[in-house]
């Protein structure tokens, strides 16, 4: 497991000793973003996509589709649960009643109704969501390693590397923490896997809330200059000039590393970018002052510094597995938050200019039962579910695929999660099904097997 958590992956001494401070921490996390010299992959060019960048978020726990995005007001008591429908701002769609701001922006919003996958446990499910492909078993109680397919967060900050991403930021960020069924479990694939560890994203592993909020090792230790960063970078670079060379490709890439990591700290750009003190108070306040509308004002910022893929994950672990009490946690924990948080972020990308290429994704690990159990709950449904896109240059006010009359299965166009992880590399300007990267056993595997779905595109 060495190497896929990101408190590894700022280890101090792990690509380059004798730099010390904030240099030696920042080196270690910039040999995770740079291209890499050595690539396990054959890759058609990429083309120009409307979406620049993309934004997931993702609700750990997974919420109920019948509550929220695809209401069944026929269906018997026992499946239709307490909400009413209510129009929404495109003639002939309807959502709950628990989200009429969202339901104000449906012209803004493609819902795909009919996404289904085979997988009802915590941890492998989300890894069929964000990877697009069946985990090896059906269970909660696994973790990431290095022979995990990678996710399409991680195959998007791959790709941006591989054609020459500088940015300020790292190209994969999760806020505040990563998928997870717990903090012992943690869901495969959302690292580097089959990549490597230098895919793996930034794990911001912090609350940006917090009223001491911090990112770590983006800055100069205190009492460090620049002069005095320079000089022991001097110094290395003499010692090194006296060792043998080392013939490997990561020894190759250290001066790079070592050059990008003494920029970064020195310049402050990707500090500023995680420094959401530098936002108003009515806009911290228009998010939601809490982890989950801070994650999505953090995720607008990096987007506009450039990052390619941050995922925000509304937990903390699996919040929304309601199989106890569904309606009223729906109704007075879960979705207050997660819709002011949505609908600001959608309002926010837009007034900035910054909704066209910024592709929005809100998923969970599969659906919810449409029967109600006898806790009140709803249990775990990977059978039909229902994912939400926005901005892109996805089209908006479009409903893709229906689910049965008790939102049971699909009933006209399925969709897999594959699917909407082609439309995003679509999005991207990527052709999935022309662009591979290398397996640890040296297969070349496509970007996705899925295919884009062609009416929102």
């Amino acid at each position: 497991m060495t190497g896929m958590f990101p408190n590894t992956l700022l280890s101090r001494r792990k690509l380059i000793q004798g730099l010390a401070g904030s240099a030696a921490a920042a080196g270690s996390l910039w040999s995770g973003w740079l291209r890499a010299a050595e690539q396990a992959a054959v890759a058609a060019p990429g083309r120009p996509g409307k979406a620049k960048s993309v934004i997931l978020i993702f609700n750990c726990g997974a919420p109920s589709h019948i509550d929220l995005f695809d209401p069944k007001p026929d269906a018997s008591d026992t499946v239709r649960g307490l909400y009413e429908p209510i129009a929404t701002k495109v003639p002939g769609v309807q959502v709950t009643e628990l989200i009429p701001e969202i339901a104000q922006r449906m012209d803004k919003l493609a819902v795909i109704r009919s996404v289904h996958h085979k997988h009802s446990s915590h941890n492998a499910g989300m890894h069929w969501s964000i990877v697009g492909r069946p985990y090896r078993v059906d269970s909660t109680l696994i973790n990431p390693s290095a022979t995990d397919y990678p996710s399409f967060g991680t195959l998007t900050g791959w790709l941006a590397q591989r054609d020459g991403y500088t940015g300020s930021v790292p190209p994969y960020v999760i806020t505040p923490e990563p998928h997870c069924d717990s903090r012992v479990y943690l869901t495969p694939g959302q690292y580097g896997g089959c990549l490597g560890v230098r895919y793996d994203p930034f794990v911001l592993q912090a609350d940006p809330n917090a009223a001491d909020f911090k990112v770590r090792n983006l800055r100069l230790d205190e009492g460090l200059s620049n002069e005095r960063l320079a000089e022991r970078g001097s110094l290395l670079g003499q010692l090194d000039g006296r060792a043998g060379k080392i013939a490997a490709a990561r020894a190759a890439d250290l001066d790079l590393y070592r050059q990008q990591a003494a920029a970064m700290v020195t310049s402050g750009d990707a500090a500023k970018a995680f420094d959401l003190s530098q936002e108003s108070e009515a806009t911290r306040e228009r998010y939601g002052r809490h982890s989950w509308g801070q994650s999505h004002l953090l995720a607008r910022r990096l987007v506009e510094a450039g990052a390619k893929f941050v995922t925000t994950v509304n937990g903390p672990s699996i919040v929304w597995d309601t199989h106890q009490d569904n309606f009223g946690r729906l109704k007075n924990r879960l979705v207050p938050p997660m819709e002011r948080a949505y609908v600001a972020l959608l309002d926010d990308l837009e007034e900035r200019g910054l909704l066209d290429s910024t592709l929005v994704i809100w998923m969970g690990d599969f659906g919810r039962t449409p029967i109600i159990n006898k806790d009140a709950g709803r249990d775990h449904w990977p059978q039909c579910y229902t994912v939400v896109l926005a901005g892109g240059g996805i089209r908006g006010g479009v409903v893709v695929g229906a689910s049965d009359k008790t939102g049971a299965f699909p009933a006209e166009r399925p969709i897999t999660p594959a699917d909407i992880h082609a439309t995003t590399f679509a999005a991207l300007g990527y052709d999935a099904s022309r662009i591979t990267y290398e397996t640890v056993d040296g297969r070349p595997t496509f970007l996705s097997e899925g295919e884009p779905i062609r009416e929102i595109l």
